[in-house]
């Protein structure tokens, strides 16, 4: 008989994809976000549909990358060398189709600009995930606590 409590495939492989999910969204916003201020400081106040299909489908990819082949480097225990090569070879990827994508005009200055913003964000996405353990970490000790003592409770 299988054990219930373990974590199947199924519900791993499940997991991922939510995640990639979530971070596709996320990055995109984040990244939609840059492009939008990019084109209204150049007086421009609407956004290529293009553009954005295209930064879907390169956030969704890199969500796989990044997921499958780079550890999930933003959702890790630590940030280590591992992690930074991770981040560092993803903002490199956002950048290349952002310049072949012709997203900031093949303009060097914004290209590199969102390299660093998306630095910025693998940073604080990596600190949201590591304090979201932290309080998971927590709210469930104090679960523990409350059943241990609710148990002793019911023996006596």
């Amino acid at each position: 008989m299988k054990d219930k409590k373990k974590i199947t495939i199924w519900e791993r492989y499940l997991t991922n994809e939510i995640g990639i999910e979530f971070k596709a969204c996320l990055y995109f916003f984040a990244i939609l976000f840059f492009y939008c201020v990019y084109s209204m400081i150049g007086g421009n106040f609407e956004a290529s549909i293009l553009h954005m299909g295209e930064l879907i489908l390169t956030c969704y990819v890199i969500g796989y990358i990044q997921v499958y082949l780079f550890w999930n480097f933003d959702e890790a225990e630590r940030f280590g060398l591992r992690e930074c090569i991770g981040m560092l070879v993803c903002t490199g990827l956002y950048c290349l189709v952002s310049f072949i994508g012709n997203w900031f005009d093949r303009r060097l200055i914004p290209t590199l600009l969102l390299a660093a913003y998306l630095i910025v964000c693998y940073v604080c996405v990596f600190i949201i995930y590591r304090s979201k353990r932290h309080i998971d970490d927590k709210k469930l000790n104090e679960e523990l606590r409350l059943f241990q003592t609710k148990h002793k409770k019911d023996k006596a």
